[in-house]
């Protein structure tokens, strides 16, 4: 089937541009930077700011390249359409289904993690309990329509960003002894060791820990196709990308080390309450993990809306079951989010009965996929530049910067990336890539195989079509696609091929 890139005129087109805006705005926050900012502390010293910095440029041009090709031909299918278009379909094939697989398998894991919130809580509830009931809850909004994801998104995404607002504000008022009691000093960011006591090479180890942390960044270009100028909110949405990473991450971490110690942190324990401890805030534990509530469930919403719609594009596509591709009268496709909703109700009983072992298998096979597809999302944009400035010139509303050479760097900064997770010391990361390639592999050989029978399904029913027009075929079907979109006229639709938001 050929790759088109045109948006699914059944899906409902109701996304506000506030919507939009606030899912750009607090889709990186989450977890990753309450909790897991104590890991790049503790491992890079007062430097580790840097490092946020560092891997929050590298993002920023990963999302300005998928940025360039969205605003071009918005679709559902994203940066999944595009690798179908540049590289093949075995490209939208694997990066869809991978992408796929990584967000049901970090819903079922979130749900996990807000149920152990509230287990502390409520002890008497058991995890899995809480975990089954947070997915029916989050289900039935994604069921209702898009809009009603939009608006729950809307409201997580605003009491994350307002936590940390309020965190930014404090802290400056303390760091410049505007604070009632301060006793902030700079010197903590030279004391204990110096400001990088581990090393420079520490600044660019860490950035694979944080670059995990920005993930669901790329969730906007996907949402925005069901809004109603999807260009324009695509464009607005990845401009302000650097500012919100260096405004939240950078920020906060700066401000961290210099209200407290870095070697006073302890890793696994939030530096923002060991922070507001510091500073004086009664209750900053209990507050904050309300907040991780929130973000776990912004996580799980987005997930449940992000892999449906996925599985929405495939079927459309015919690399998943063609019942996928329905919807319901509110234009939600209503069997993509229950199938998601299985394997994430399978995940938390998993999580329940063999913690140790499958569901751990699970959460390092999906660890490292969304680094492939950042991968792919850079390859498709050096091959399909090119091409669309021939066949439609002007069509670009917003360019990566420094063609083909800027792109190429990106690209071999992901490659460096991946590699270092290869030669890491932590035997986690290792473990994380290495069956994180073990998924890609499977999906690749479960193309290979589809095609490889639909080939032999072909001979049988036309003995004189050879293997070289069968490959002119394939390839005449996605050049036709590549000079703009293309809509069958039996089913009016375009959207196809391919993690957030980030908790």
């Amino acid at each position: 089937m050929p790759v088109q890139t045109e948006h699914d005129p059944r899906l409902k087109k109701t996304l506000k541009t506030r919507h939009l805006r606030m899912l750009a705005l607090g889709g990186v926050i989450g977890a990753g930077l309450f909790v897991g900012s104590s890991a790049i502390i503790t491992e890079a010293g007062p430097g580790a700011f840097i490092t946020y910095g560092i891997t929050g440029v590298l993002v920023f041009f990963v999302m300005r390249m998928l940025g360039e090709m969205a605003s071009a031909k918005p679709s559902t299918g994203s940066f999944t359409d595009y690798a179908g278009l540049a590289l093949g379909r075995w490209a939208g094939f694997t990066t869809g289904w991978l992408y796929w697989y990584f967000w049901v398998i970090v819903v079922g894991f979130e749900a996990v993690v807000g149920g152990q919130i509230i287990n502390g809580w409520i002890p008497a509830l058991p995890v899995w309990v809480i975990a089954l009931g947070l997915l029916v809850v989050m289900t039935a909004v994604n069921l209702l329509s898009v809009k009603s994801f939009g608006e729950a998104e809307y409201w997580f995404a605003g009491i994350k960003v307002a936590a940390i607002l309020v965190f930014l504000i404090v802290g400056t008022l303390y760091v410049l002894h505007l604070w009632p009691g301060s006793t902030a000093t700079f010197s903590n960011l030279t004391a204990a060791g110096g400001f990088l006591p581990n090393g420079a090479g520490t600044l660019f180890t860490g950035v694979v820990v944080v670059i995990f942390a920005m993930t669901g960044v790329e969730v906007v270009t996907i949402a925005a196709a069901e809004s109603e100028e999807p260009g324009k909110n695509i464009r607005r949405a990845v401009n302000s990308v650097v500012f919100r990473i260096l405004f939240f991450f950078v920020s906060s971490t700066l401000l961290i080390v210099i209200i407290r110690p870095w070697n006073t942190l302890t890793k696994g324990k939030s530096p923002f309450v060991s922070a507001l401890e510091t500073i004086g805030i009664p209750g900053a534990s209990v507050a904050l993990q309300a907040v991780i509530l929130v973000a776990v469930l912004s996580v799980l919403n987005s997930g449940l809306y992000t892999s449906s719609r996925l599985l929405f594009v495939l079927g459309q596509r015919g690399d998943a079951p063609k019942w996928m591709h329905r919807v319901n009268r509110n234009g939600v496709p209503a069997a993509g989010v229950l199938a998601c909703t299985v394997i994430g109700y399978a995940c938390v009983v998993i999580s329940a009965v063999s913690p140790d072992t499958v569901f751990l298998f699970l959460i390092n096979s999906s660890g490292a996929v969304f680094l492939f597809v950042y991968l792919m999302i850079c390859l498709s944009q050096i091959v399909l530049r090119r091409r669309w400035e021939r066949d439609e010139p002007g069509i670009f509303q917003i360019k990566m910067w420094g063609y083909p050479w800027l792109p190429a760097l990106v690209t071999l900064a992901i490659i460096a990336v991946l590699a270092s997770m290869a030669f890491s010391d932590d035997s986690d990361t290792r473990t994380s890539l290495y069956q994180s390639i073990i998924a890609w592999v499977v999906f690749l050989a479960i193309f290979l195989v589809r095609e490889a029978l639909c080939r032999n399904s072909t001979r049988s029913t036309d003995p004189g079509t050879t293997d070289a027009s069968l490959v002119a075929h394939e390839q005449g079907e996605i050049d036709a696609t590549a000079g703009g979109p293309t809509v069958p006229a039996t089913t009016a639709t375009g959207a196809t091929n391919s993690s957030a938001t980030s908790a």
